[in-house]
């Protein structure tokens, strides 16, 4: 006979993670809602990380750990653990971060009461490294409109930080996405699709504890260009263009799912926006793809040694 079928799947990719891992499973853990699986997708780690998820693992059955044999970017590997998941709703956790311990149950609680919300998620505080509380996180934004045009404006055109993407979404409707796709900031793409798609609700409750250190992705590695490694090791040393891959995510979003001929012509209006006020992006990423072959030449006639290339990781 099967074993039952957990109502939430939740996510953790992982990667030399050993600093935060045990706060972040022990918050996991002790969720007050505890019908759940936790898939751990371990990116070929070479620190402590696999020994501390083997010996969770051992001791709570609800926990299943795989490891890659290779590292396989960060895009691939949050989606892996999607891939493995059971669930009919599913979250993703970062393991830097820490989910209070309502956190599932006021989420499915929502998702249960309302059939027409895609995902639902809740406000965030920024800790630090050593978890003291920085700021509340307290963003207004109308992703819970009925109106898909404005739900698209707002996830597009909004500066935040990306911490609903740790929300609670329904499995079914992840589907129906590509899930991240290999470039930085796909996330939020990935969030424009969802909002597309339906409704993405926020619980008032401060119920996610967002780390704010200088070890994140975005400060270690400092630009989209250098980050574009991270997501996808194919693109390393290889020219890339982040801003234009964004602007093709949003416009194939827009195109992907039945809305009326008055939204789209709006969520096309919204993204000629967001492209006028980014197209010095969008100039950057092409002036950059005509200097990568010239740079090599540049330095070998002046006699000095090349640096690392702007699209690998220092």
């Amino acid at each position: 006979m099967n074993a039952k079928r957990p109502r939430v799947s939740i996510g953790l990719p992982v990667y030399n993670a050993e600093r935060f891992l045990e706060q972040a499973l022990d918050g996991i853990l002790a969720q007050t809602f505890t019908d759940f699986e936790l898939v751990i997708c371990d990116n070929a780690s070479t620190d402590r990380t696999q020994e501390i998820c083997r010996r969770y693992a051992a001791n709570d059955a609800r926990i299943k750990y795989h490891r890659n044999s290779h590292n396989i970017g960060v895009s691939r590997n949050f989606n892996r653990t999607f891939e493995l998941a059971t669930g009919e709703y599913f979250k993703w956790c970062a393991h830097d971060d820490i989910p209070r311990h309502e956190f599932l149950e006021k989420c499915v609680e929502v998702l249960d009461k309302h059939q027409d919300v895609v995902l639902c998620y809740t406000r965030g505080i920024g800790i630090d490294e050593n978890g003291a509380e920085l700021r509340q996180l307290i963003y207004t934004m109308r992703t819970d409109s009925p109106k898909p045009h404005e739900r698209f404006r707002d996830l597009v055109m909004i500066e935040h930080p990306m911490f609903m993407l740790f929300g609670v979404v329904r499995a079914d409707m992840l589907r129906r996405t590509p899930l991240l796709e290999h470039y930085p900031s796909s996330d939020r793409v990935l969030m424009a699709r969802l909002g597309l798609l339906g409704p993405i609700y926020r619980v008032p409750d401060f119920l996610h504890l967002n780390r704010e250190y200088p070890g994140t992705s975005v400060k270690k590695y400092g630009d989209n260009y250098r980050l574009m490694a991270m997501y996808n090791p194919d693109k390393e040393g290889k020219i890339s263009f982040p801003s234009w891959a964004m602007f093709f995510g949003y416009l194939k979003a827009i195109f992907a799912y039945p809305l009326s001929l008055q939204e789209r012509y709006r969520c096309l209006k919204v993204l000629w926006q967001w492209s006028f006020r980014r197209r010095r992006k969008f100039v950057r990423d092409i002036t950059r793809a005509v200097k990568h072959p010239l740079r090599p030449l540049a330095y070998r006639l002046l006699g000095k040694p090349a640096p690392p290339s702007y699209y690998s990781r220092r």
